[in-house]
């Protein structure tokens, strides 16, 4: 019996075909079409360990999610889309899928703008709702406490190693896209928090006890029960299920906490350089969306109640 790994690559070769002899298309579209759908492959594989037929419209968004927490340009999270549709069109022309579980999914909107940005109010109303008498809860409250207070990716706050941490000095190294490291101030009460996770921090197993594969000691700092890293989605889950709790009314994501965190140094008065450094951003002109926005803020206040 094949496995899903096996089905996936036994459509996406068909497909190849399909794309290439029937549909014609250039030798380099088919190749950005096949790394568009082994990504996607992947990624459902790794979450769900489902074969194509079995994909839902969900996990589709969750790998937009996936794409937009990575800061992909908004033409690439818009051709991974269409490229889903093409495969997902194709499973629906050889009667494998009754119907796409694409059909319903927008693609990414272009232009300069951001999601909901959460207000310090928000964000402590959040964070309050994680019941801190469990490790589970320690860790989850040092954990958004993180996100927001240092503005990390969803990508590198799980990536975090204990070793990451200087506490006396007052910061925290951060591995950030492309394996560039940088050094982000920590707030005492991040650190606190922290500090209390740490003393319930899952264990190493006991040299006579069976250890779970590749994790008996693990250096990440934020782990599961089971001792193994925080994933994406599982930090994705933490957070949907506190604002829910909590009563907001927001699309909220991990990368809506970096967004706070960049809007509110913005808005106490930061410059767009030291955002940048902050965020790890290699190009001003990625930071300079914030200022963007607030522009379009303070415009809207003019024209609302200056007299004309």
């Amino acid at each position: 019996m094949a496995t899903n790994a096996e089905i996936w690559a036994r459509e996406g070769k068909t497909y190849r075909n399909y794309i290439k002899l029937e549909k014609r298309l250039s030798n380099n579209s088919v190749m950005a079409y096949m790394r568009d759908l082994e990504s996607f492959a992947h990624f459902v594989l790794h979450h769900w360990d489902v074969p194509p037929k079995r994909v839902e419209a969900v996990m589709v968004e969750r790998y937009l999610t996936y794409l937009y927490d990575q800061e992909r340009e908004k033409s690439s999270q818009a051709r991974a889309l269409s490229s889903l549709n093409s495969f997902f069109n194709y499973l629906l022309l050889t009667d494998s899928i009754t119907t796409s579980p694409t059909q319903f999914i927008d693609a990414p909107k272009f232009g300069r703008h951001l999601p909901d940005t959460l207000s310090v109010s928000e964000i402590d109303r959040i964070i309050a709702t994680i019941d801190t008498s469990t490790a589970k809860g320690l860790r989850d409250t040092a954990m958004l406490e993180l996100l927001y207070s240092c503005g990390l990716r969803v990508s590198e706050l799980t990536a975090l190693k204990v070793n990451d941490l200087f506490f006396g000095e007052g910061f925290i190294r951060v591995i950030g896209k492309g394996n560039k490291q940088r050094l982000v101030p920590i707030s005492p009460v991040a650190r606190d928090k922290i500090q209390l996770y740490l003393e319930v921090r899952p264990r190493p197993n006991l040299p006579s006890a069976v250890p779970l594969r590749g994790q008996t000691d693990d250096p990440t700092l934020f782990l599961s029960n089971r001792r193994r890293p925080l994933t994406r989605v599982m930090v994705f889950t933490i957070i949907r299920q506190a604002v829910r709790r909590a009563s907001i009314d927001k699309t909220v994501s991990p990368h809506t906490f970096r967004h706070s965190f960049a809007t509110h140094l913005l808005e106490g008065g930061a410059s767009i350089r030291q955002v940048q450094e902050l965020l790890g951003h290699e190009s001003i002109m990625t930071t300079e969306i914030y200022t963007h926005l607030d522009a379009e803020r303070l415009r809207s206040t003019v024209e609302n109640y200056l007299p004309l």
